[in-house]
């Protein structure tokens, strides 16, 4: 006997739907699956005969055969025990449907019990299955949240191979699920809240990551250990906006891929990514047999954070210069070529040299010119141009540190971002962009106001600082963010001055 049932599986950030055709026929007992499966849907074969008699069922003695279609697409993971459990059952005649299934997608991994357990990637499947037609979706009882973003989506949690077998033979038993609304999927836990006031001085790289938030500019912090780069830095986020649905809905899909949503709902707040220096270049932009969203991608909307940058392998570093000027990501393997999106904020941070003193007006330096050449040399030039703020910091004074009081909140920078984003995103809704940072030269001059004597400044400023034809463009971006803190419709003298000094200064 002949049964069919539907699954679905991704690839990249597309779900596709996947057919699965089960056929019982006489001859010796064997179990077939066809159709590109990998070791782990092999193996699955394994797992359901075990969850099928766990479950109270019998397992035929007979050939039978599961075909995933279609044939050319590769298919992995665990999420195919559920459907191809059902088939085998629906084929055996042990279980009939009370109603058609041709609207309705399985998907879950069983244990050797017969429980179902949770899958990742339950969100993006769910999306391509409304897409494709599907009313209803059956899944582990731990997914049911995951897949309830989706709007217009019957949505099925049971626990159990048995609770499946039931539900398709009596339906009018189960109601669809709901989900409470838990807030924030990555809100902070709880424990001391990281505020930009708690980092005494350093007014001058404060102003440079306002800067760096309001306009989503790259930026590096460079000076001597204990200066509080780090600190500075993981108070990033804190002046970030939330995202918009739509962001949060990208986001959202890509912590679900990765299999790190773990049943939080829609995620509001900008994610924060921290890899170690250690970290490949394939774990940093993605990669795998079949590629799946690295750090840079888990970033998207929010901040990548590379902690003592020159430490981190040279290949790891310039795989980033693509996806820093294209904010998107194409990995490219034998078996399938997928583009991720990586539009982040890039933050870093340095030493001036391997001891850590070099210009330290308090400690002597110990390292030769050619141990800081060398130092520094892992970054390359064409990288460190593509940071928009090179910014300097100093050495905390004592005086600084005795302050009880340490200038502006996160939450008043907040506001002062978010305002300067509204800004940016009434001038430039008709370009299909959001923040100065993605500005051309040709939307500066089209639709960005900057007034002549501001203009002749940064000509005069590109040649005596030898700066690069990218580095021209990105102080008239930054230029134009700081315009846009400071509520001025045009850019003046002041904006280019204060924009050149965090070109140079690094």
């Amino acid at each position: 006997m002949l049964s069919k049932i539907f699954s679905c599986c991704f690839l990249g950030l597309e779900g596709y739907c996947v057919e699965i055709e089960t056929f019982i026929s006489n001859g010796l007992p064997s179990c077939s699956i066809v159709g590109l499966p990998d070791a782990s849907v092999n193996e699955s074969k394994e797992r359901v005969r075990s969850a099928v008699k766990n479950s109270g069922y019998e397992f035929p003695l007979s050939r039978i055969t599961v075909n995933m279609a279609p044939a050319d697409i590769r298919k992995e993971g665990a999420f195919y025990d559920l459907p191809i459990a059902l088939g085998i059952l629906l084929s055996s005649g042990q279980i009939s449907p009370a109603c058609s299934l041709e609207d309705t997608a399985f998907i879950g991994e069983l244990s050797l019990g017969g429980q179902l357990k949770s899958v990742k990637g339950v969100l993006t499947m769910a999306i391509a299955l409304k897409q494709m037609g599907f009313a209803k979706i059956v899944l582990p009882e731990e997914n049911v949240e995951e897949a309830y973003m989706v709007e217009g989506m019957k949505v099925y949690g049971i626990k159990s191979l048995a609770n499946a077998a039931d539900l398709l033979q009596n339906p009018d038993r189960f109601v669809s699920g709901k989900v409470k609304d838990k807030g924030a999927g990555n809100a902070p836990p709880s424990g001391p809240k990281l505020d930009l006031c708690d980092v005494k001085g350093q007014e001058n790289a404060k102003r440079a990551l306002e800067i760096a938030a309001a306009g989503m500019h790259n930026i590096i912090l460079i000076g001597p250990p204990g200066s509080g780069k780090t600190m500075l830095a993981k108070r990033l986020p804190t002046i970030l906006p939330d995202l918009n649905p739509e962001q949060a809905l990208e986001v959202t899909k890509i912590y679900s891929i990765a299999g790190k949503l773990k049943g939080k709902s829609v995620i509001k707040i900008p994610p924060f990514r921290t890899p170690h220096h250690t970290i490949s270049a394939a774990s940093l932009v993605g990669g795998g047999a079949l590629p799946k969203p690295g750090e840079i991608s888990l970033a998207h909307h929010g901040v990548l954070y590379l902690d003592e940058m020159p430490e981190f392998p040279r290949r790891s570093l310039e795989a980033l210069r693509q996806p820093v000027e294209n904010e998107t990501i194409t990995v490219a393997r034998v078996n399938a070529t997928f583009s991720f999106p990586a539009k982040f904020l890039l933050a870093a941070s340095s030493n001036p040299c391997p001891c850590g003193h070099y210009g330290d007006n308090k400690r002597e330096c110990r390292c030769s010119p050619r141990d800081i050449q060398r130092y520094f040399g892992r970054i390359s030039g064409p990288l460190m141009d593509r940071i928009d703020l090179q910014v300097e910091v100093s050495r905390v004074e004592l005086e600084d540190l005795e302050q009880r009081s340490s200038g502006l909140t996160s939450s008043q920078v907040k506001e002062r971002v978010i305002r300067a984003r509204k800004i940016q995103y009434n001038r430039l809704k008709d370009k299909g962009i959001m923040y100065n940072s993605q500005l051309s030269i040709k939307d500066i001059e089209e639709i960005c106001a900057v007034s002549s004597a501001a203009m002749e400044f940064v000509s005069n400023a590109y040649k005596k600082l030898a700066l690069s034809a990218r580095g021209y463009v990105k102080v008239l971006k930054l230029a134009r963010t700081i315009a846009d803190l400071e509520g001025r419709d045009s850019v003046g003298e002041a904006d280019i001055a204060e924009a050149l000094q965090y070109r140079i200064s690094g």
